[in-house]
């Protein structure tokens, strides 16, 4: 969670140089590994949500190596904002494609070009203005970033978008079946990721990763929970069959 309100470019000010001018061989690069430079973030929910959202997508794709999530990490896109102190930091990030290792900030000049794929802004009191116009625009317009979430971990405020033809068109919720229909609003509210091939949606008023299927996406422990329970049901299920046969189970020998 970044305030830029204190950073706006001037009317009249380009947004950003194209990171093309910046990667010529006659222009000297920006120092390299260069740690994030972001501010603390606002509340316990903003920090635990963006732990969330990483630490599910890392449990999931635990068997892939081509993607790299972060958050509240600066991303540096080129020489001229690091002088200006103009760089962004994204409360959550996925660049598709990149080396699967941590990293002190994104630098794009490093990272072969590659801008996220996906962005997540948290929205705050503080920062909705920004997160939603001038962060948009930059992600739209200069980092063409090819699909944007924002999420209010408050209100629920929940909106997506993606880039078609250049422009952030509103990316159309999963339509919710009775059962599903929410008991506030957005609760039930779950936007699709072409990118990632997964949804976005609320649970227990917290942003969580869906499958494409709908079906939540656990947590580790979580997953061990339902492992436990499904054994215990097996279990249970087999005694009651054994039961109606006349067979005891405390009965059966040992293995």
């Amino acid at each position: 969670m970044v305030r830029l309100d204190e950073n706006l470019p001037a009317a009249g000010e380009e947004l950003d140089n194209n990171l093309d001018d910046s990667l010529t061989d006659d222009v000297e690069l920006p120092p390299c590994n260069l740690y994030s430079d972001e501010p603390p973030l606002e509340t316990d929910l903003h920090r635990n949500q963006i732990d969330l959202l990483i630490r599910l997508l890392k449990y999931w794709w635990q068997d892939r190596q081509d993607f790299y999530i972060s958050g509240n990490l600066t991303v540096y896109y080129n020489k001229q904002q690091l002088k200006s102190r103009d760089f962004r930091g994204p409360d959550v990030f996925v660049v598709l494609g990149a080396e699967k290792r941590d990293r002190r900030s994104w630098a794009i000049w490093e990272e072969g070009g590659k801008y996220p794929n996906v962005v997540i802004e948290l929205l705050s009191s503080s920062t909705l203005k920004v997160d939603q116009g001038v962060k948009k625009t930059l992600y739209q317009d200069v980092w063409r970033v090819p699909e944007y979430y924002w999420f209010h971990p408050e209100t629920l405020e929940f909106a997506g978008f993606r880039l078609v033809g250049g422009k952030y068109t509103d990316i159309s919720p999963i339509a919710a079946t009775e059962s599903d229909r929410p008991r506030e609003a957005n609760a039930s509210l779950r936007l699709p990721s072409e990118q990632l091939g997964l949804e976005l949606g609320i649970h227990e008023r917290q942003l969580r990763w869906f499958t494409a299927a709908g079906d939540l996406i656990p947590l580790p422990e979580e997953a061990e929970r339902q492992r436990a329970e499904q054994e215990r049901q097996a279990k249970e299920r087999l005694e009651n069959y054994l039961r109606s046969q006349g067979i005891d189970p405390s009965q059966l020998p040992e293995t």
